[in-house]
């Protein structure tokens, strides 16, 4: 989900740890390393990395800026291709016809399903586009304060994920109880009570 759009979805993190110095020198190895790889004309079904904010299908932080003011602007793009099981059954049943006439067997071996069904998947892959979702995020690296926007759960859990193998740093969702343990001044009495505290349901 982008920034500029319409309604957006956000979640905040605190970021754990220091940079090492020069900080942007450091975020720029840390996003060239991990740049998104293109799987077009790969097997593979899945890819997260980061990618340009302005150019977010050509990235490139060779020239183009990330910093704004304290702020720095990049996304996270996780491309992945989808199947769907019933093309993969096609494909699938139509190689087993094919091998069964070929070798005049009436029966094909579980394993030999497997091996089949995982020649048809890799094959499909070479030939399906993949998907792109691009989510931007916002990194005041001064406060250690970052803006995810997106809400959805696997995207989060890719953003923690690559934030730390490119930076070294660990990300802290912050939710309400976060908030109060890590923002509020609270006094021992007062983090006692919040650690006892457990979930309550709410019905309309």
């Amino acid at each position: 989900m982008g920034m500029l759009s319409s309604t957006v979805s956000i979640t905040r993190y605190m970021v754990k740890g220091r940079l090492e110095e020069p900080v942007l020198e450091t975020v720029s190895t840390g996003l060239k390393k991990y740049t998104i790889s293109d799987i077009d004309s790969e097997a593979s079904e899945k890819s997260v990395g980061w990618t340009s904010f302005e150019t977010p299908y050509a990235p490139d932080f060779e020239s183009s800026s990330f910093v704004f003011s304290t702020y720095l602007v990049f996304s996270l793009r996780i491309d992945r291709k989808s199947i769907p099981p019933k093309i993969v059954n096609k494909h699938v049943s139509i190689e087993k016809d094919r091998r069964l006439a070929q070798s005049g067997r009436n029966f094909i071996s579980s394993g030999e399903k497997k091996i089949i069904k995982d020649q048809v998947l890799h094959s499909l892959c070479l030939r399906v586009p993949a998907t792109p979702n691009v989510y931007d995020l916002i990194w005041s690296y001064e406060d250690n304060r970052l803006w995810f926007f997106t809400n959805l759960k696997a995207a989060n859990e890719d953003l923690e994920d690559l934030f730390s193998q490119s930076f070294n740093l660990s990300l802290i969702r912050l939710f309400p109880y976060t908030a109060a343990e890590l923002d509020a001044d609270l006094t021992d009495s007062e983090r006692d009570r919040l650690h006892s505290l457990s979930p309550a349901i709410f019905t309309g």
